[in-house]
């Protein structure tokens, strides 16, 4: 047993768990790369001040969870809490808005780092896919991430997960409403530091979990009684495009998500087989975030989903994945010569694109039958001596256990034709 453990709130992923959070991560991107995302890697590590500015000081990411330190040199930086700001920072400074051609569609996946009470579903380092639509202003890209977030959970089988939707309003309509929302939370009986939290942000008090303050939320104004024309418009379109397409969603006026970026359009994705860690994903309109970072105004739209959550979602909905085999043919030598002809062999195999694997170390006929059959390899190639003096190679169906010879020429080409 290794003295080191994984560090409290991480997890290893490890073999066969891990095919199956792949392939989560490829469901979710094949719709973005059907739709013109390309994809885009950032660091794990940023300036500090990226996130206290983009995600908003007030935030509990930014004043509680995030990993923060400064470097030999000098600099502040922090591991990344979430996509977003560093996805924009990293297009501004390639100017990818100025090429003309918006707005700019990238897609990442990657880890993500927050100092969290550890529990299942919340990790210190979780795993996440995104998109980002950046330089326009249009309900119908809204209408657009919606709808392949949708499309990916679906590929995967997914079907007890429910999408919330809102509008913030906008930087006309929302400080109106921030005014109501401070003058109504001043008169409540909260503590100290969510009263602190209202002056700073007031709607993320409606976000707080705590039975003892969502009970003296009722009658709270509410965001849509404020909105603007324009933002009401906007919303009604994005609604009647995901309706549309046959995409179910549900109001939720409450819904403001945890960072203070996002403008109008906010949707989150929620599954209830998950019990109080229930969101899987979600997102929205960021109208002011370049601003904020330094960078011209580029209305833009995003999301994330989590790898993590999701595969809790198909496991509480008990939908299995129908992985590939990882092995489709398991080579088994016997002697020294067979070894380096079957080797030999396994690497034309591997070249043809047929998955094979090797029975390494000198394992006796038994040991090696056992490893093919942990492979989960469809079959078994076995070459003795007398084989080799007959120039041919046994190949044994691990599924009916019939076993034929066949040339060493010719194996190549028919496991090419049986496998596909």
């Amino acid at each position: 047993m290794s003295t080191f453990q994984a560090p409290k709130g991480t997890y290893d992923l490890l073999p066969p768990d891990s095919a199956t959070y792949l392939a989560v991560r490829e469901a979710i991107a094949a719709p973005l790369r059907g739709a013109g995302y390309g994809y885009i890697e950032t660091p794990g590590f940023e300036n500090v001040e990226l996130f206290a500015r983009g995600v908003g000081e007030s935030t509990d990411i930014v004043t509680k969870e995030m990993y923060a330190f400064e470097t030999k040199g000098g600099d502040r930086l922090a591991l990344r809490p979430e996509g977003t700001a560093s996805v924009l920072r990293a297009a501004l400074e390639a100017n990818l808005h100025k090429a003309g051609n918006l707005p700019v569609k990238l897609w990442y996946s990657g880890s993500y780092y927050r100092y969290e009470r550890p529990q299942k579903g919340r990790y210190r380092h979780f795993s996440q896919v995104g998109a980002e639509a950046i330089g326009a202003e249009d309900p119908a890209l809204d209408a657009e991430l919606i709808i392949l977030a949708d499309q990916a959970y679906r590929s995967l089988g997914l079907r007890n997960f429910r999408i919330l939707l809102n509008s913030l309003g906008d930087r006309e309509c929302r400080p109106v409403y921030r005014a109501a929302l401070q003058d109504f939370l001043r008169g409540l009986d909260l503590d100290e530091e969510t009263l602190r939290r209202a002056e700073i942000n007031p709607l993320r008090v409606l976000d707080d979990k705590r039975e003892a303050v969502q009970k003296q939320l009722t009658g709270a104004p509410l965001l849509r009684d404020y909105l603007c024309d324009a933002c009401k418009a906007y919303h009604e379109e994005v609604r009647e495009l995901i309706g549309a397409a046959g995409v179910a969603f549900e109001d939720d006026t409450k819904l403001v998500r945890g960072l203070d970026y996002y403008t109008r359009t906010t949707f989150e994705f929620v599954h209830d087989g998950l019990g109080a860690q229930s969101a899987v994903g979600g997102g929205g309109r960021y109208d002011g975030l370049s601003e904020m970072i330094g960078g011209p105004e580029l209305p833009s739209v995003g999301w994330a989903l989590g790898v993590d959550r999701t595969v809790l979602a198909l496991e509480a909905e008990g939908v299995e994945l129908a992985l590939p085999a990882t092995t489709s043919v398991y080579a088994v030598p016997l002697g020294e010569e067979a070894r380096r002809v079957l080797f030999a062999k396994v690497t034309e195999l591997r070249k043809v694109g047929v998955s094979t694997d090797f029975c390494f170390g000198s394992k006796g006929m038994k040991a090696a039958m056992k490893s093919a059959n942990r492979s989960g390899a469809r079959y078994a190639l076995l070459l003795g001596e007398r084989d080799l003096a007959e120039n041919v190679v046994q190949l044994k169906d691990m599924e009916s256990g019939e076993q034929t010879a066949l040339g060493l020429d010719e194996v190549v080409a028919e496991l090419e034709s049986r496998l596909g």
